[in-house]
């Protein structure tokens, strides 16, 4: 668990959440990453999520400070996020915008959906890192934080995340081992002491 941790001081606790870990207690499932991190800082508290099978970096406060501040941030788009994705086929541009509003599928649950008339804003900026075969790299830059934002804005423009299980067909989804989406880098000023952090963890896939 030692080598989870990304970074720590008085006011912050960011660790490298591994895929198939909840971030905070499920229903049933209690193991999750707040109660790794409680066990080393029992001050530390969630501000932000990952889902339960995307990896990559999650901050904690563990000052008031620390939370306060980070809630703030988070609140007002404040932290920069890039995530890495392996998604089968090729993107038609090597740069883009993904705006489809978002909401619950209430047919398809835990699945979302696009609605035009009642969904949240969700923005999705995407860059091409690399192209092998039939599968692209993409760095994924969310400005909004919707549910599944990520996995269905690139379902919808014909590039599905390898190894989803909701969104992507099936031959996609048996290809990889699992869903192969990292929160890979954040960026943001220290909510106590102002000076900016740019923290990164390399995905395993």
């Amino acid at each position: 668990m030692k080598d989870w941790i990304i970074y720590e001081d008085e006011h912050l606790l960011v660790m490298n959440k591994p895929a198939g870990l909840f971030t905070t207690p499920g229903r049933f499932e209690k193991r999750c990453l707040l109660n790794e991190a409680q066990a080393l800082r029992a001050e530390a508290q969630a501000v932000h999520r990952l889902d339960l099978d995307t990896s990559g970096l999650v901050v904690f406060g563990c000052s008031k400070r620390g939370i306060s501040g980070l809630n703030q941030l988070f609140r007002e788009r404040r932290i920069d996020k890039q995530y890495v994705a392996q998604v089968a086929g090729t993107a038609a541009v090597d740069a883009g915008e993904i705006t489809f509003p978002l909401g619950p599928d209430r047919l398809r649950r835990p699945c979302q959906r696009v609605n035009w008339r009642t969904g949240k804003q969700a923005l999705t900026r995407y860059r091409v890192l690399s192209a092998a075969g039939s599968q692209t790299r993409l760095a994924l830059m969310p400005v909004t934080g919707v549910r599944h934002q990520l996995r269905l804005h690139l379902a919808l423009i014909g590039l599905p995340i390898v190894g989803c299980d909701l969104y992507a067909p099936a031959s996609v989804r048996a290809s990889g081992a699992r869903l192969m989406l990292h929160a890979q880098r954040l960026t943001f000023a220290h909510p106590a002491t102002n000076r900016v952090l740019m923290l990164e963890a390399a995905p395993d896939f």
